[in-house]
């Protein structure tokens, strides 16, 4: 979609569909909405007046114009209440406003900059851009007939003071990178495993890098046994489809030693193996790669956005299937790291997969580590599909994930990390076990994956609950959300500050 920023008067802007913003409770309108309604003889005002629910969080009311004004269609967003409306907010109403000009086969949409009161007018630009492009994503790779509503052609966004087009235009190409890549991580989520496949996660990893000057090296399945990944191996026996383990290196600040790893588990599709999940709902596993697909998303992004950071971006990808060379519960393995791993159940494998992909991350110079995983069932359960779980072995780490999280709107919440969880992975016949049972599973799971990290400052990130949605809610679609890229893209461009 195409996008531009001009300083002019509303009305007289040549579109199809205006959005303006409605605030809950405002009875005149004021501002350029002020402009349109005076432009349209009071039609505003006399919809605002009779129908006052407009202005209510996420209503859209479509005027026709009948050629009064430049535009086609006037379409009134509610915001809400205005000292409720937040950046993220006005990220998700946008996209309500852009579904709904969709549904008017607008192919050009001019809107605003709706104040939020807690940001700069650019920095909401930016949002607007993001949730417009969110909000408007379709999954159509399989689809053989015409799409209802065509595709918005080009958004633009009319501001009053000339001056600030540059920094607009910069605020809105940043937002696309952003909302881009997004997207891309919701169609490597979204496509079936039987073309999502390990070897497939590494032809994209090698299209970015290819695309971008991305340093890549790719492991297979001997290169992981000379390596000594038991782990990953383990789970990846009882497939057809080879292993992989992707490296991508964006160098941003080559003389400085630190290096930020983003390790996302790779699963492309998670049966349970011989701990056999049940079938309904199966094939949601599918998207059981969405942290491996997070982290190829915000690379995408990072290798455009340039930030003065170097990151890591390793995905371990295999398939967890039962077969007669699948591995066992009451199997033995070794990790990379020398730990020995009792499995106890063969569908808690993603932290299996982490634990080699830590280690091999460290092995190649990581400072700090961040995973995320559609790790566990149990933050499911106790977070639901809001919050993301997030647990950690340092403060001031955790600290800097979570502020990149709260400047995209992606909700974190904190897992304790107290020793005495340990006690349920201990084992008496290896060094860990696989499972710590059902009691505080997402904290077990996150704490097995930590034993690997060692000193080196570490983040987990479960976005088993977060990862996809069954229904569209603001910039979020039916299916992968792209949870997390935001976050990752975020934190990249914080350190590159720094």
């Amino acid at each position: 979609m195409e996008l531009e920023v001009i300083a002019g008067s509303l009305p007289e802007i040549l579109c199809d569909s205006i959005i303006i913003h409605v605030s809950e409770g405002a009875m005149i309108p004021g501002g350029t909405t002020g402009a349109v309604d005076k432009a349209l003889s009071g039609h505003i005002s006399e919809i605002i007046r009779d129908m006052p629910e407009c202005g209510k969080y996420g209503e859209t009311t479509v005027i026709h114009t009948f050629g009064a004004i430049g535009a086609k269609h006037v379409i009134l967003l509610g915001l809400g209440k205005q000292s409720e409306l937040t950046l993220d907010k006005a990220r998700a109403l946008i996209a309500v406003g852009m579904r709904a000009a969709r549904k008017l086969r607008a192919k050009t949409v001019v809107t605003t900059v709706p104040d939020t009161g807690v940001a700069e007018d650019c920095q909401t630009a930016q949002a607007v851009v993001e949730g417009a492009i969110m909000g408007l994503y379709r999954f159509k790779h399989y689809k053989t007939g015409k799409e209802d509503s065509p595709a918005i052609e080009k958004l633009v966004i009319a501001i009053q003071d000339g001056t600030k087009i540059d920094e607009y235009n910069e605020a809105m190409r940043l937002g696309k990178i952003i909302a881009e890549s997004v997207n891309y991580a919701r169609d490597l989520v979204n496509h079936p495993a039987q073309y999502m496949t390990p070897a497939k996660m590494a032809w994209h990893a090698a299209e970015i890098a290819q695309k971008y000057g991305l340093e890549l090296s790719v492991l297979d399945k001997e290169d992981m046994e000379k390596q000594g990944m038991g782990a990953l191996l383990a789970v990846a026996q009882g497939s057809v489809a080879a292993p992989k383990l992707i490296a991508l290196k964006y160098a941003g600040a080559p003389a400085k030693p630190e290096v930020i790893a983003y390790v996302g588990k790779g699963i492309t599709f998670d049966s349970g193996g011989i701990s056999l999940k049940p079938s309904q709902n199966m094939d949601e596993m599918k998207g059981d790669m969405a942290g491996g697909g997070a982290v190829l998303g915000a690379m995408l992004a990072i290798a455009q956005i340039k930030p003065k950071i170097n990151i890591l971006a390793v995905v371990p990808c295999t398939e967890n299937m039962p077969s007669g060379t699948a591995y066992r519960p009451g199997d033995i393995i070794t990790s990379m790291s020398g730990k020995t791993i009792e499995v106890l159940n063969t569908d808690a494998e993603g932290r299996l997969i982490l634990a080699d992909a830590i280690t091999y991350a460290q092995k190649l110079g990581a400072t700090k580590l961040i995973d995320i995983a559609t790790l566990t069932g149990a933050c499911v359960v106790g977070l639901g599909s809001f919050y993301s779980g997030v647990i950690t072995n340092n403060r001031e780490w955790l600290a800097a994930v979570t502020t990149a999280a709260w400047q995209t709107g992606e909700k974190m919440w904190e897992l304790p990390n107290d020793e005495a969880y340990l006690e349920q992975i201990k084992s008496s016949i290896a060094d860990l076990k696989n499972s710590g049972g059902r009691p505080g599973g997402a904290i077990t799971a996150g704490l097995f994956i930590g034993q690997f990290a060692g000193e080196t400052p570490w983040v987990h990130v479960d976005i088993a609950g977060t990862s996809d949605t069954d229904k569209n809610k603001g910039y979020n679609l039916k299916g992968g959300t792209g949870a997390g890229v935001r976050t990752l893209i975020q934190l990249a461009a914080n350190l590159g500050r720094l």
